[in-house]
């Protein structure tokens, strides 16, 4: 295996959409993190498809922090923009999503996580820095939304781009937890969205598409279990 890099930051998202929590080490299961995207609201007049009421359709959801208690690895409050905290089963908070986005929408709990591609996302400095200094924005990794940010050994831009049909490794030994990369992430609006304030930025993506036809980070499946934490050796084979 060749060494690419190591974990500089990680991070879960509780709500689908909602703001992201950054953790020292997380576990990796089988449906990803644990904890990660364990909850979305959906849209109740949506049957079938994706009927989950993402930032693409109110961006104000990246602004809502999911809270946890000590310990748990779900939330069980979630803060508003007004710094209000709010049960997550409660309908205060649903009645307010639900006028925000005009229709009713319903909590939903998932074991296995809401997804739309892989349960792992990856992304390296590499190429965020790329597309922030092509889109002429301040640095935020949080616009991306991964699982992993990377710090890469390699040179150049978007290198995770060569790991797709590989293995990733998260530490030296041979039984550390593992992905397998399956495709390249081909980016939407999300990237466009201020995360403390949802305005929208259409230069991110526009960069995005200039730079590596609209794709940045990868996606991957589990293919062993583990703990990753952050400063672990990254290798591909």
């Amino acid at each position: 295996m060749r060494e690419v890099g190591r974990v500089r930051e990680i991070y879960r998202y509780p709500v689908k959409s909602m703001a992201g929590q950054r953790l020292d080490a997380g576990e990796l299961g089988w449906h990803g993190l644990a904890g990660d995207r364990r909850f979305a609201f959906a849209r109740r007049e949506v049957r079938g498809g994706m009927p989950w009421l993402t930032a693409g359709r109110l961006p104000a959801l990246v602004t809502y922090t999911p809270l946890c208690a000590a310990g748990e690895e779900r939330p069980s409050r979630v803060r508003t923009p007004a710094g209000e905290e709010l049960d997550i089963r409660g309908e205060a908070l649903r009645e307010e999503l639900a006028k925000l986005h005009g229709q009713p929408v319903d909590l939903m709990e998932i074991n296995n996580g809401i997804f739309d591609d892989a349960p792992v996302s990856i992304i390296t400095t590499n190429s965020i820095e790329s597309v922030f200094a092509a889109a002429g924005t301040p640095s935020d990794v949080r616009r991306f939304r991964p699982n992993f940010l990377i710090e890469s050994v390699d040179g150049g831009a978007f290198p995770e781009d060569a790991w797709v049909g590989r293995t990733v490794r998260f530490g030296e030994h041979e039984s550390a937890a593992a992905v397998s990369v399956w495709t390249r992430d081909v980016r939407c609006a999300m990237i466009n969205l201020d995360p403390d304030s949802g305005a929208q930025d259409p230069r991110m993506m526009k960069a995005a598409v200039q730079l590596n036809d609209n794709c940045a980070g990868v996606y991957a499946t589990v293919t062993r279990t583990g703990v990753v934490s952050v400063g672990d050796r990254v290798f591909v084979s």
